[in-house]
């Protein structure tokens, strides 16, 4: 009865662990994405407490892009939930091995930081235009 019970509240204290690791991501505002020079009909750019960390829905994908490492990891879209305008996700459901990518750019281009990669070697460029407040900060 006493193993049960422990058993019980190791599997709630699991459960809300979990829920706390999870993270509400906000869209950032202004931003602009371009697939392959196009603007795709579906998509979205989220930011969570960590600058240079986004997540990104581009038609039914989502992708976690760190732009400092110049790496991106494909998301599961199951773990991925709606809450309004913003999506709740947990960073630890990261994937062990980055997406195949190529020819990063970032550059500081007036209002805007300028992130431009092509996936894999031969694949589709995605570019990311992300607003930058008057100091050259992130606006997000």
């Amino acid at each position: 009865m006493i193993i049960c019970l422990l058993l019980s509240i190791a599997v709630i204290a699991n459960a809300q662990s979990t829920t706390e690791k999870k993270q509400a991501w906000k869209p950032v505002a202004f931003a602009i994405l371009r697939f392959n020079d196009e603007a795709p009909k579906s998509w979205n750019i989220y930011h969570g407490e960590k600058r240079g960390v986004l997540l990104v829905r581009l038609w039914k994908r989502y992708m976690l892009i760190d732009v400092k490492e110049q790496e991106v990891y494909d998301v599961d879209p199951e773990k991925v939930k709606a809450q309004g305008d913003n999506v709740e996700w947990s960073p630890a459901d990261v994937p062990d091995q980055p997406v195949e990518t190529s020819e990063w750019k970032i550059r500081d281009v007036g209002p805007v930081e300028r992130v431009r990669f092509r996936f894999g070697k031969n694949g589709g460029l995605l570019d990311i235009q992300l607003p930058l407040l008057p100091n050259g900060k992130p606006a997000y």
